[in-house]
């Protein structure tokens, strides 16, 4: 074949051989440019009708046009052989430069991203690439990655030889579905995708085997060695990451390609900005554990608050334990009742043990059994059972003795020998009154919920439980986070809120200076007051209590976004993330710090993962209009204000505002002026935020109207006026004496 003439190809070298063809450098000599030519042979052609079907594929595969993906000049005959034309790339695979060992991690992000972002076009397009693989992702000179062989996967899946398959690697590659010979559909390319990405990391592929079914076996039964136990310092958002891609059911992947490859840049931009330092490279993957509410098994569902107590007190002892990242009670608890492999849920969690147990109540006789699970290969690690008489738990401290219990069996096996000072906190309890404990419970699961009516009910339960304890710190700090919350999601004013978030605070310190809830509470109030100084040693001295608080990373994230301290943010809300990682508000502002750095793109992304989860969380759709508005989408965005408009079916002022800046977006100034005017009629009777008027006013290019609501809220000292330095509406006057002025007033700019 060499130094032959093809068509009009002059042939120059042999590049390479595998199982559906040979593929040879040669010179255009039409064009004057080398390209590369893969001859396919007789048998992976086929028939005639799978012929013509592969050069259907073909051609629709070389319309493709994007930097990350080989082009495709044309495919041809000539003396009874087929041949594609394609771009000849100067560079090596990626599999040639796997062998040298594992990647960089910014690298392999990196090429990883420039394979999802081809995909994208190609998936865009209808196309499935169905071979993702290191052999067909070449690597420019300049780090540029290009996918090869579009368009041929198809014809290899019905024609290729076992052998064959092993031989060019196909199948370690293989999705379930690809494995088991299930339709398949842009998924099958997550999965390939995330095993690329594995391998770049690791060093080694995630599903092994000597021969083809061994391999398979791997892909449909276990789960990969996670990549943080095989390199250090690869950040727990990138395990996530191919947690997601590789999960077997393709309803639990990435339905999307973008949605795996908004998570990858999301991961990049963590790791230039700092966050995963030398330091955090060096240490050892951090043990996780998620305790699951206990499960009642007996006839008497009364027995279900007794239940959820076992496992919020194991879980608070726990997150004394410095070194051990421990799930919030809300992620964990989410899981009751769902039928869902013990794998998996670990791995939604993206810990290393669960912790299970269950209760049953027969006549006179309780049994509590609890045991501990390895994620990775869902092995029991530890089991134990209690027996007691019902006589014996007649009072709450032997119940909770039980509990203490297990705690310190538990914690023994994660952590070995425990200090003096981790076996005193375990043994710690806030109340000794059950009823007290089960409205504390209940008043954090309506907290949670962030809505109007469930915040009342959350305040109800905390005073209830209250009035069953007057010692109960932690329900005085929850009846103070409820009432600070509130301020969020109704008309009330901070003055009819604020002193009895304030008075509840003062007495939860009182009881017990050391509770990091209470120091959180004080934390997000003194924010509130523009104390900015204070609030902040505050977070610190809560997370130094409890490192394992998600609402003290959470709320310490917020006070850090409205300081325009995007970095550090971020950093903490990923902390809280990690925590509490199925929590909506955390997930919702996470959005929220994106939106205040500008970053629109990621934004939308975790906007529309929280509506996912629950799709009427309060003020989702809200800021996921603000998120469309500032990328000039005003379509979508008076569509998402409307849809929070119909799910709520009130009027709330942050709504009706976003709703007014959409229509003066959108040039409709007679709608917007209506609902200024509605607005500011409602403000004389109730509380509506300066900050929502001046931006309404801004954005009707009312300047000095706007600056006149400004100075009311700095007069008021409006608890939500901080917002205006990161605030994106009010770009449109950053430039103003008067607006550098009062950052300066306020204590937000130097």
């Amino acid at each position: 074949m060499l130094g032959k003439t093809i068509s009009h190809y002059n042939i120059l070298e042999k590049l390479g051989e595998g199982g559906m063809g040979v593929v040879y450098k040669a010179q255009d000599t039409k064009l004057k440019r080398t390209v590369a030519l893969k001859f396919l042979t007789s048998k992976t052609l086929g028939s005639k009708e799978e012929k013509s079907r592969f050069v259907n594929e073909a051609q629709a595969a070389a319309a493709l046009d994007h930097p990350n993906i080989c082009t495709v000049h044309e495919i041809d005959e000539a003396n009874g052989q087929t041949f594609i034309a394609m771009a000849y790339i100067e560079g090596l695979s990626l599999k040639a430069k796997i062998e040298s060992g594992p990647l960089k991690l910014d690298e392999a992000l990196e090429l990883a991203t420039q394979v999802a972002e081809g995909l994208q076009e190609a998936h865009d397009k209808g196309i499935v690439h169905r071979d993702i693989k290191n052999a067909n992702i070449m690597i420019t000179s300049r780090g540029q990655a290009k996918i090869m062989d579009f368009g041929l996967a198809k014809i290899a899946k019905g024609r290729l030889a076992a052998r064959e398959e092993m031989k060019s690697g196909i199948v370690a590659y293989m999705s379930p579905e690809q494995a088991s010979g299930e339709t398949i559909d842009l998924r099958t390319d997550v999965w390939s995708l995330g095993v690329v990405l594995y391998e770049m990391v690791a060093g080694q592929l995630p599903f092994k085997g000597n021969y083809n079914e061994a391999v398979i076996y791997s892909i449909l039964n276990e789960e990969p060695e996670p990549v943080t136990g095989l390199r250090t310092g690869v950040p727990r958002d990138l395990e996530r990451i191919l947690n997601k891609a590789l999960a077997k059911s393709p309803d639990e992947r990435y339905q999307q390609i973008n949605d795996m490859l908004v998570d990858l840049r999301s991961v990049r931009k963590q790791l230039k900005a700092g966050v995963f330092t030398e330091e955090t490279a060096r240490a050892k993957p951090q043990p996780s554990i998620a305790v699951l509410p206990f499960a009642n098994l007996s006839p008497d569902k009364e027995q279900d608050y007794f239940c959820d107590g076992m496992a919020e007190e194991i879980i608070n002892a726990l997150t004394q334990v410095e070194g051990l990242r421990v799930v919030a009670r809300t992620s964990a608890f989410s899981f009751r009742g769902k039928k869902i492999d013990i794998r998996e849920i670990g791995r939604k969690l993206n810990v290393d043990k669960l912790l299970e147990g269950s209760v049953r109540k027969a006549g006179n006789q309780v049994r509590i059994t609890a045991q501990l699970v390895n994620v990775s290969d869902g092995y029991h690690l530890w089991s134990e059972k209690y027996d007691r008489n019902i006589g014996e738990l007649c009072c709450p401290e032997d119940i909770f003795v039980i509990q203490d219990e297990i705690s310190m069996a538990m914690v023994e096996e994660l952590k070995g020998k425990l200090l003096k000072k981790e076996k005193a906190a375990i043994v710690k309890r806030h109340t000794e009154n059950m009823e007290a404990y089960n409205l504390y419970l209940k008043g954090r699961h309506f907290w949670n919920k962030r809505t109007e009516e469930s915040l009342r009910k959350s305040i109800e339960c905390f005073k209830e439980a209250i009035k069953k304890d007057p010692g109960y710190a932690l329900a005085y700090a929850g009846l103070a986070d409820s009432y600070t919350t509130l301020r969020d999601y109704t008309s009330v004013s901070p003055q009819e809120v604020y002193p009895k978030a304030k008075e509840a605070v003062r007495k939860a310190l009182e009881i017990d200076d050391t509770l990091a809830e209470a120091h959180t509470s004080l934390a997000q109030l003194r924010f509130r007051e523009w104390d900015f100084v204070s609030a902040e040693k505050e977070f610190h001295r809560a997370i130094q209590l409890n490192p394992g608080y998600a609402t003290a990373h959470h709320w310490y994230a917020l006070h850090l976004m409205y300081l325009a301290r995007f970095d550090q943010a971020l950093a903490e809300m990923k902390k809280a993330q990690e925590l509490d990682p199925l929590s909506l508000v955390i997930t919702r502002n996470l959005a929220l710090v994106l939106y205040f750095a500008r970053d629109y793109e990621q934004a939308s992304e975790e906007l529309k993962k929280t509506l996912e989860m629950d799709p009427s969380f309060s003020m989702t759709h809200t800021w996921l209009a603000c998120v469309y508005l500032q990328k000039g989408m005003h379509k979508e965005a008076f569509r998402e204000v409307q849809k929070e408009s119909d799910i709520h079916r009130h009027l709330d002022p942050q709504v009706e505002a976003s709703k007014g800046r959409v229509y003066a977006r959108m040039g409709k100034e007679g709608e917007a002026r209506k609902i200024l005017d509605d607005l500011l009629k409602r403000a004389k009777d109730t509380y509506v935020p300066p900050i929502l008027l001046a931006d309404l006013h801004f954005a009707l290019g009312e300047k000095d109207q706007g600056f006149q609501w400004l100075k009311k809220g700095y007069e008021e000292r409006d608890s939500t006026l901080p917002e205006i330095k990161v605030e994106p509406g009010f770009d449109c006057v950053r430039s103003d004496p008067r607006f550098a002025a009062l950052l300066k007033k306020m204590g937000l700019e130097k």
